[in-house]
């Protein structure tokens, strides 16, 4: 097994974090120095950033660049990161979603759509701030375990700053996540296995010399990638006016996102960018693959690993790191935890498209497919503002909805054609 903190030597100067100052324990609260470490010396718990921010305004933010480095100042980065090469991402549109929320019956309803990120993914966020992190300790090669999305974001960022990129994947990936992850030139291997197993693969590769001056984004640079997901509820904050929604849909793979959604939400309470209002955060899961929601309906604190069988391979982590914490949040804000099966993830995906013009991938039709099931069961409101967020481009997995996709019908050129197949 891997060490769980590395020892080697970095160039990391006070400066280059930012307001970071310590890496601290999810688990005991022990806080360690910054480095590129993942678990905790004295209980092996998570790790995260933990901050002294400074002073820290409405104006200042709006004055930055229309990217997430406009909230470099909450982020552990140092102050000149926009001027640095990156591939920028962030600032994605928040779409006023009348036409979904009309047939779904929600009065005031947003898709926060990740789709237009540079690699057309959410991953662009969480992979720009461990650029950062690899860059300040001196490694070479940057990486990652993926379900596809986060290797072509990390391939596309190390192609941007100069580093070589080698990635692991699981072999059964759908086809358009494995040409847009090799597109960029570095180096791609598919492992016989499943999410789980390519990523305990990672692990051991940290602890062996073959890893040395490795960067494994979402493995020894963790701490640091997982507050690139912040970013979502700064934009949605900003957008949304200066204030939180009162619901929010996210989608749930390792769970991160949506924990450091909440992180980001109490962050700006705390620094009165936003009023200390409340709101509530709902989990969405592929019923083939729903460990955490199955624990929320159990009632169990606990997660219970699975193995994955469902369309929605990006969110097919059958061990999330996250999951606890993603209870305690939902719980701590009044949200739940909700599944939806394959035919209902295709649809979502389509309904999305047909009523907003979103193509969303499989994620994004889980998270739409939850939105719905929670509403008609009572557990979301439909006169709050909610926030459902569509985390990648649908043109990554066409192989969901081809099956039930295609011409209305196909005609002769001749207007008798057209009449004659019921179009006039």
């Amino acid at each position: 097994m891997a060490t769980p903190t590395a020892t080697r030597t970095t160039s990391a100067t006070p400066t280059s974090f930012g307001p970071a100052v310590a890496l601290s324990c999810r688990e005991c609260g022990e806080r360690t120095e910054l480095g590129p470490k993942y678990a905790c010396e004295s209980c092996f718990g998570p790790l995260e950033v933990a901050y002294e921010f400074g002073t820290v305004t409405r104006e200042r933010i709006e004055a930055g660049p229309h990217n997430i480095w406009r909230y470099a100042p909450l982020l552990p980065v140092s102050a000149d990161v926009a001027s640095r090469p990156s591939l920028n991402p962030g600032f994605t549109k928040l779409v006023r979603a009348e036409n979904l929320g009309r047939e779904l019956g929600v009065r005031n309803l947003h898709v926060k759509d990740d789709s237009g990120n540079p690699t057309h993914s959410f991953k662009d966020r969480v992979v720009a701030i461990a650029v950062e992190a690899a860059r300040t300790f001196d490694f070479t090669t940057l990486s990652c375990s993926s379900t596809g999305n986060l290797a072509g974001a990390v391939g596309a960022a190390a192609a941007r700053v100069g580093l070589r990129s080698c990635v692991f994947i699981p072999a059964d990936l759908e086809a358009g996540k494995v040409v847009t992850a090799a597109v960029y030139g570095g180096e791609l291997v598919a492992i016989e296995g499943t999410y789980d197993e390519v990523n305990r693969f990672c692990s051991e590769l940290i602890g062996d010399p073959a890893g040395e001056s490795w960067g494994f984004v979402n493995v020894n640079l963790r701490p640091y990638y997982g507050e690139g997901s912040k970013t979502l509820a700064y934009e949605i904050a900003e957008q949304l006016g200066w204030k939180l929604p009162e619901q929010i849909v996210i989608p749930i793979a390792s769970g991160s996102q949506l924990t450091k959604i909440d992180k980001g939400f109490r962050e700006l309470i705390a620094l009165g960018l936003v009023e200390d209002a409340p709101y509530r955060i709902f989990g969405a899961q592929a019923t083939g693959c729903s460990p955490v929601a199955a624990a929320w309906k159990a009632g169990h604190d606990v997660i219970r690993p699975v193995q994955p069988d469902t369309i929605a391979k990006s969110l097919a982590i059958g061990n999330p790191a996250d999951g606890p914490y993603v209870l305690d949040v939902c719980k701590r804000t009044g949200g739940a935890v909700e599944d939806v099966n394959d035919v209902e993830v295709v649809e979502a995906m389509k309904l999305l498209a047909r009523t907003e013009g979103i193509f969303g991938e499989t994620a994004g039709g889980v998270t739409v497919g939850c939105l719905r099931k929670l509403l008609e069961s009572g557990a979301l409101d439909p006169d709050a503002e909610t926030v459902v967020l569509n985390t990648g481009d649908g043109l990554k997995t066409l192989d969901a909805v081809t099956p039930t996709t295609g011409p209305t019908a196909t005609i002769r050129p001749t207007l008798d054609s057209f009449r004659k197949a019921g179009l006039a």
